[in-house]
């Protein structure tokens, strides 16, 4: 067996010792099952099956794994139950396609259409079922099949029972036939099915066809569909029309498919939608997604006045001192002042530093004035209260161009004398007379013309 060595070096064996051992079969038959080559063995089987002898092809297309060969010579056999339990273990396709037409030779259609399933030749199995009128198979095999195949069942569909139409739309649909399935869809009023459709739709469909189903979903009064269909479509004014109108809710999501990217179109229409979208969420109370929007549309300011509206004290800190613009740090500032400022003192902080950020004197003076007033109503401390309205002396002092100049000389003739009356009292309290009853009198009238001032 030397020159079989060589032939399996030479990687040659497959051919070359067949022919070497044929005319010495018991040789052969040896070598090959010492081997256990798949290859060999397969071609052994083939060589047996020449001879007529189907059994020792049947074992040896086994031991080979070789199931189509197995399944033919099974069948020539009529051995077809074994040749199906083979075929549907395997899930040979050559297997399994060979047992179909061997069954639909014999009119077992059901088996045929089965094996042509397991076999991927959907096209036979939609040929049958059409030919047999067997609707539920057809549709199942429709369903897994090709655009051809599925255009084929759909034509099918389409032609037989009106209560088929609904998988008629389907499979048009399927076929990448989108227009056809539309057309069906309307013509039956087939709305699942037009529902099914418009979730396939996105920003690369037909306009057209976006503009077609959404106009379907207004007529049956299905408005949020219509809005989510043409902002897919990126119909933006028509989807916010039909918002505003129709008083659509803006979530989050919804906002987000109505927010044109950067360079996607004309940028004053990406600015006026997205206004148009905050200006809905606010009217919707939606107030901190109208604060996302507007600042995306560049308005900080009326981002603001959003979140003020909301209420959320941190987050309008935040946006404050994120946005780093006069106006808005003065509309925080003056938030600030509706809360309990005078109990919490990272508020009051706040309140000093965003009228100084936003360079309003005048307000801080206003706020320093009523915090002296706080101070004398709800805890008679003189000192600070004198101390706030030197604080609001020294803001006044730094505008330097007033726009009423008559009106802001009269406020700081009246700060003055009010600091004055202040200082007045804080100074007899202080000294030895207080205690005096002959200057107590005097005292209380001091007090009175304070508590006069200060509520002027």
């Amino acid at each position: 067996m030397g020159a079989a060595q060589m032939y399996e070096k030479a990687d040659v064996q497959h051919t070359q010792v067949p022919r070497m051992l044929l005319d010495d079969q018991q040789a052969l038959e040896q070598y090959i099952l010492k081997s256990k080559d798949p290859q060999l063995v397969k071609w052994w089987g083939q060589y047996m099956e020449s001879t007529g002898n189907m059994d020792q092809a049947v074992h040896y297309y086994e031991e080979a794994k070789d199931y189509f060969s197995l399944v033919r010579v099974l069948c020539f056999q009529e051995n077809l139950a074994r040749a199906s339990e083979i075929a549907s273990a395997t899930g040979d396709r050559a297997a399994c396609y060979h047992l179909a037409r061997q069954y639909e030779a014999m009119g077992k259609i059901n088996e045929a259409v089965d094996f042509f399933s397991r076999s991927h030749a959907y096209g036979n199995a939609v040929r049958l079922c059409k030919e047999q009128g067997m609707e539920s198979q057809l549709w199942n095999m429709a369903l897994l099949a090709g655009p051809r195949e599925q255009l084929e069942a759909a034509r099918y569909f389409e032609s037989s029972d009106k209560a088929l139409q609904d998988k008629a739309v389907v499979l048009y649909h399927r076929a990448g036939m989108l227009h056809k399935a539309l057309d069906l869809a309307f013509k039956t009023h087939q709305t699942d099915a037009l529902q099914h459709i418009a979730l396939s739709l996105d920003s690369k469909s037909d306009p057209a066809i976006v503009q077609k189903c959404a106009h379907f979903f207004v007529e049956n009064c299905q408005y949020e569909k219509a809005v989510n269909l043409l902002a897919i479509g990126k119909q933006y004014v028509e989807a916010l029309s039909l918002c505003v109108e129709h008083n659509i809710p803006i979530t989050e999501d919804l906002a987000e498919k109505l927010t044109m990217n950067k360079g996607e179109g004309d940028e004053a229409t990406r600015v006026q939608v997205l206004e148009k979208v905050a200006e809905s969420a606010v009217a919707q109370g939606n107030y901190h997604l109208a604060t996302k929007k507007f600042t995306q549309a560049g308005n900080k300011v009326a981002a603001m006045k959003a979140l003020l509206k909301s209420g959320d004290t941190e987050k309008i800190v935040f946006f404050a001192n994120v946005s780093r613009q006069r106006e808005i740090y003065v509309m925080a500032a003056n938030y600030l002042q509706s809360l309990d400022w005078q109990n919490q003192p990272e508020v009051l902080k706040n309140i000093v530093a965003f009228y100084t950020k936003g360079r309003s004197p005048d307000l801080l003076a206003n706020f320093y004035v009523a915090c002296a007033q706080v101070e004398v109503d709800e805890y008679q401390n003189y000192e600070k209260a004198l101390g706030a309205l030197s604080e609001a002396s020294r803001c006044l002092a730094k505008v330097t161009t007033p726009h009423d100049p008559v009106q802001h000389q009269r406020v700081l003739d009246n700060l003055n004398t009010r600091m004055v009356l202040v200082k007045r009292f804080v100074d007899i309290r202080r000294s030895e007379f207080c205690n005096a009853n002959i200057d107590s009198f005097c005292f209380l009238i001091v007090l009175s013309d304070i508590e006069t001032y200060l509520t002027m």
